[in-house]
């Protein structure tokens, strides 16, 4: 964990970055927060830091009821679990405001986690959410004037401009383009965004990665595709073993991925593939492997755009000097990981 002070900064800065490094107690009021909690900062006189949740009860604290610290971070509240809940089985049912109300929920509430979360509306959520599964229908050569009435829309000319607006291209030139759906998994490490095409998974970064932005742009680039919110036959497979590979049952993936990257990074995504479970390289280890010694920088650079964490373990590879370098989801997250994968680290 970081120096107290470095903690309470960050708690002051209510700094993102920090979520799952450490949990601030308070003294004064016997309660334990989350970095980010938006309650009053207390004085630093008053405050002790743990690195764990279980840490922080065992001491005596009781959780905040404003950030929730035992909520797996990222997690839906329990007022919205119904909503989600139905619109996974009843994703064609258009919601209003009034919908909404008479479910008891507040439509500002709503819109404040859907925008927080998800960086949109909850009505463009499921509008894309709509648009993705009939793109998927259309794929499969069905008829354009169906999809769009049980999707909801009245015309066939309001499907079609929501469809291109939303896509960038029309429901006609749907089986000439890729889709890359995306959906946001829970892990004890915190949210991560996964995206899979037809033949495989070709995303999964934290969702608090700074560039995050960045790469789904590459991305989109290297396939020549759209990103929309959607659903998978992958990510059932992909929840599983993630939640096998944080309970300790699995050491190794076996899901089909999309790496899209240059010949040279997709030698060096290979070589970190290779590297087993509890172990280790160096960079200079990993160029000796993909037979180009000298390429360590260039090496060092393609595993910092890896966009497929964990199932592409460059968590695993560390400086030459046993130190632990740069990881996009965060220092703390790749010393968690080889920890889980019982690395000893002496750092």
């Amino acid at each position: 964990m970081p120096d107290s002070e470095v903690c309470y900064r960050a708690l002051v800065e209510r700094d993102s970055r920090f979520e799952g490094v450490f949990f601030a107690a308070v003294s004064t009021t016997g309660v334990f927060c989350r970095p980010t909690c938006q309650a009053r900062k207390p004085k630093r006189e008053n405050v002790e830091f743990f690195a764990s949740a279980s840490e922080a009860l065992q001491h005596g604290y009781r959780p905040c009821k404003l950030c929730q610290p035992m909520r797996p971070l990222g997690a839906a509240p329990s007022w919205l679990q119904p909503l989600l809940s139905e619109l996974q089985d009843h994703l064609k049912d258009r919601l209003r405001d009034q919908d909404l109300r008479n479910r008891g929920l507040d439509p500002l509430r709503v819109r404040r986690w859907f925008q927080k979360t998800h960086g949109m509306t909850f009505h463009a959520f499921c509008r894309m959410n709509r648009l993705s599964q009939a793109f998927g229908q259309l794929r499969e050569g069905d008829a354009v004037a169906p999809i769009a009435y049980s999707s909801g829309y009245e015309s066939l000319s309001g499907f079609a401009s929501s469809f291109k607006k939303s896509t960038g291209f029309s429901p006609s030139e749907s089986a000439k383009r890729t889709i890359v759906h995306v959906q946001r998994m829970l892990s004890p490490l915190g949210p991560l965004l996964a995206g899979a095409t037809q033949t495989g998974i070709c995303l999964l970064e934290f969702a608090d990665r700074r560039m995050l932005e960045t790469q789904l742009m590459r991305l989109q680039t290297r396939l020549n595709a759209e990103l929309l919110p959607g659903t998978s036959p992958y990510f059932d497979s992909l929840g599983i073993q993630l939640t096998e590979y944080f309970e300790g049952a699995r050491k190794d993936f076996d899901l089909p991925l999309v790496m899209a990257g240059t010949v040279f990074q997709e030698s060096a995504w290979n070589s970190l593939r290779d590297i087993p479970f509890g172990e280790t390289r160096s960079y200079q280890q990993q160029a000796d492997t993909i037979g180009q010694p000298s390429a360590v920088r260039a090496v060092a650079r393609a595993n910092g755009d890896n966009r497929i964490a964990i199932l592409i373990p460059c968590h695993r590879v560390i400086g030459k000097n046993g130190r632990l370098t740069g990881y996009g989801g965060g220092l703390w997250r790749k010393r968690a990981l080889l920890e889980l994968e019982g690395v000893s680290l002496s750092q």
